[in-house]
């Protein structure tokens, strides 16, 4: 959607879409029963309960407090609890504890969201057309905002899942596929003086910005990612007891943590992955998941190749239709590349390039200002969407990023090399 829509016309698919993205983020929750709500395994992830209750409390933060005088918070005490990270706004409840409420209840955080919609469909419906550019993009922003929370939601919800014995199904009826994988082709690319960032017409945030000119050497990047089975053989090729291959701070955290594989496998008599339709045998030809960047890394010094840089990934998707496997595919786990390979969805894509501002680079004014840019410091950015992204949230200039240490996340591999 277009960051500034028209008048009356824009207002009807404005709430169109608005209805559609806050329905999609309770419909991942559907599956849950209300004691899952509340669990938060690691401080990475957190409650269902909080997620919606947070995105929730965004709309009426920086949307109905700012744009509607008559407005009355649903309850004040909100503001503290389910601010996440926004400092310039106010103080808020520790991220690691997140899972110690138990109060509001599930019922009263829906109710919250149900008032806050109601008011947001009036709003959208009678303000000023002289005020409706601004509100509309803060709209969009919110929207957006809450589908990276249901890419987020579906992360955590897998990792909540995975520490309890149980290994609870999240869902019985995911989608599987017909695609049986092939090897991984190159696809040569000329170096020279590119552009990146945004340049399209629609929303963009704005780590995206401004477009730049960048210097590439010439490369080639694989088609496809790398594999369950492929990354078995560097397992079993001792990887991850040969220090040579690793980052410094990759080796100390294998060390310590006793890492021998990706999250999620485990081995019993033959190896198995823990999915969000639960614990199925390993795919061999599906693309391997959840490693972190010192992971990623490692693979790809064994391999004799490197990861992509920023500007090398984005180069290539700027010239594709954003089409792959997202959500809406209803699988919510990579599935082997088909004939015309993987660039959009599946897995998120480590790149070699740290995550910093391009130059020129301003942020938003005010508390919309902490959204990207103060994050702008020890973490890797990560490219093209995944199988749990929403549809249509993703671009070729999409920085998405994460610490390098954390692999919770459906990242993956793809490898790159010089001409």
């Amino acid at each position: 959607m277009d960051r500034a829509i028209a008048p009356q016309t824009g207002r009807v698919l404005l709430i169109e879409e608005f209805r559609r993205v806050r329905n999609d983020t309770e419909t991942l929750c559907a599956p849950l029963s209300v004691d899952d709500y509340q669990i938060q395994s690691i401080v990475q992830t957190s409650p269902a309960k909080w997620h919606i209750a947070h995105v929730t409390w965004f709309f009426e933060a920086f949307v109905l407090t700012v744009f509607d005088e008559d407005y009355d918070c649903f309850d004040g005490r909100y503001d503290y609890l389910f601010n996440s990270y926004y400092y310039t706004h106010g103080e808020m409840h520790p991220r690691s504890d997140r899972g110690l409420l138990s109060r509001p209840t599930v019922d009263q955080v829906y109710r919250y969201r149900q008032t806050v919609d109601r008011a947001m469909e009036r709003l959208m419906s009678d303000i000023s057309a002289c005020r409706w550019d601004e509100l509309a993009f803060r709209v969009i922003l919110g929207l957006n905002h809450e589908q990276q929370h249901q890419e987020l939601l579906l992360m955590d919800i897998k990792h909540n899942f995975f520490v309890n014995p149980l290994k609870p199904v999240y869902r019985e009826d995911l989608s599987e596929t017909a695609n049986s994988g092939r090897s991984a082709a190159w696809v040569e690319r000329t170096g020279g003086i590119h552009e990146i960032g945004h340049a399209e017409p629609g929303f963009a945030y704005d780590n995206e910005t401004p477009r730049h000119k960048v210097l590439l050497r010439d490369h080639r990047l694989a088609d496809r990612f790398v594999t369950n089975g492929e990354y078995l053989d560097f397992i079993e090729d001792g990887g991850y007891r040969q220090p040579a291959l690793w980052l410094a701070d990759g080796w100390a955290q294998i060390q310590g943590e006793g890492w021998r594989a990706p999250l999620y496998w485990q081995q019993e008599g033959e190896w198995m992955e823990f999915t969000l339709g639960g614990v199925k045998p390993l795919a061999r030809d599906e693309p391997v998941c959840h490693l972190n960047y010192f992971e990623a890394d490692a693979y790809a010094r064994w391999a004799g190749k490197r990861l992509p840089v920023e500007a090398e990934l984005e180069s290539m998707l700027a010239e594709l239709s954003v089409e792959g496997h997202f959500a809406d595919r209803d699988r919510f786990h990579p599935a082997p590349a088909g004939d015309t390979g993987q660039w959009f969805g599946d897995l998120w894509a480590w790149t070699a390039s740290p995550y910093t501002p391009y130059p020129g680079f301003k942020p938003l004014e005010g508390s919309m200002g902490e959204y990207n840019g103060k994050f702008m410091s020890n973490q890797i950015v990560l490219k093209g969407g995944s199988c749990i992204t929403p549809a249509g949230h993703t671009r070729a200039s999409y920085r998405n990023f994460f610490y390098p240490d954390e692999r919770w996340a459906f990242t993956g591999v793809r490898l790159a090399e010089d001409v």
